[in-house]
């Protein structure tokens, strides 16, 4: 049987919530929107790059937040020493570039996971707790914003994707 995405749940993130809720919220709305853009298809459909010349594909953009969220949660906010996500000698794009459509579960149960394991670090943590990265001070209220401005853009992007595969748009 041919895998699939699952179908997931979104829930709106409060209008007037203290900063925490309403950060924590809006990411996890965003994390759970990337998915749902991906329900329904297969991993072939997933690797498809829909907007040449663009390398663009929705497993690739799975492949990519796996990274960002352990990369600054993970990595650089918790200090914790990983080996990376994908092969370093296939570029600093492997994670768009080195697709496999029959990896496509392992990849998205990855950024599943990710989201899981940086979950758990933020609720152990204040949002005024800061890390030094490249020499500048950021604090994990900055990492949250970040974090749901590369969901925007990249949810931005999954829009155009899924359109051109199957005509499917939403919000």
């Amino acid at each position: 049987m041919t895998w699939t995405a699952p179908e997931t749940t979104r829930t709106d993130g409060s209008l007037v919530a203290a900063e925490r809720e309403m950060l924590t919220g809006y990411l996890g709305w965003f994390r759970a929107t990337l998915l749902q853009k991906c329900a329904g298809l297969t991993g072939e459909q997933l690797a498809e790059r829909t907007t040449p010349p663009s390398n663009l594909s929705l497993l690739g953009l799975l492949r990519h937040m796996a990274k960002v969220e352990r990369t600054w949660f993970r990595q650089r906010f918790a200090g914790q020493d990983l080996a990376p996500m994908y092969d370093p000698e296939k570029g600093k794009d492997a994670d768009f570039e080195d697709l496999d459509p029959a990896r496509a579960a392992e990849d998205y149960a990855r950024l599943v996971e990710e989201c899981r394991l940086a979950d758990e670090i933020i609720a152990a943590a204040s949002f005024d707790d800061t890390f030094v990265h490249n020499g500048e001070v950021f604090s994990l209220r900055l990492v949250h914003v970040h974090m749901i401005g590369e969901y925007a853009r990249h949810i931005g992007h999954a829009d155009l994707v899924r359109e051109r595969l199957d005509g499917v748009t939403g919000d």
